[in-house]
């Protein structure tokens, strides 16, 4: 087979594979949430298949992000209010370092479960594009609610969704 054939037909080859992978879409409000699985602070694997039946929030967020910083004692405070009755938060850390965003987790005295997103998978499949991100997902695995940035008051929005969402 001449080399010129062969290679082009290698390049076709790879340009069919690579269709899917460059038209998948993110997720949006009334898709099922796309699965992951990501590492969390205390170094177990943690799954969001495995939270099918709560309510879930996912919190993407960094450490260098102000409003990050000022958002998370407030998320705390949800989780702890509603953990008891079927609603489970997941921070996410897009943080190239580990070490960094669970000293950061600490110091706010962040009880709910932070994960680690190094390679940025995650944050792609959800469309990342502001910090924080908060996708509320219902108990079906269907994404109800995005919320890009934080300001103060945010928080009124998000306990109503988690009300909303936990009486269905």
């Amino acid at each position: 087979m001449n080399v010129s054939i062969f290679i082009r037909i290698c390049f076709l080859i790879s340009c069919v594979i690579a269709l899917p992978m460059s038209t998948a879409s993110a997720a949006k409000v009334g898709d099922l949430a796309p699965n992951f699985t990501l590492k969390s602070a205390t170094g177990a694997n943690l799954r969001l298949s495995e939270f099918r039946g709560e309510v879930v929030m996912i919190n993407f967020w960094a450490t260098w992000c102000g409003p990050c910083r000022q958002e998370m004692p407030v998320l705390e405070k949800l989780y702890s209010r509603y953990h008891d009755v079927g609603f489970e938060l997941l921070g996410v850390s897009i943080d190239e370092n580990s070490a960094k965003a669970k000293n950061m987790a600490k110091r706010l005295k962040v009880n709910y479960p932070i994960l680690f997103d190094l390679e940025k998978d995650v944050s792609e499949l959800y469309d990342v594009d502001a910090m924080p991100t908060t996708v509320m997902v219902d108990r079906d695995g269907r994404v109800r609610h995005i919320y890009r940035g934080y300001l103060p008051g945010h928080e009124d929005k998000y306990r109503a969704n988690i009300r909303d969402l936990l009486k269905e």
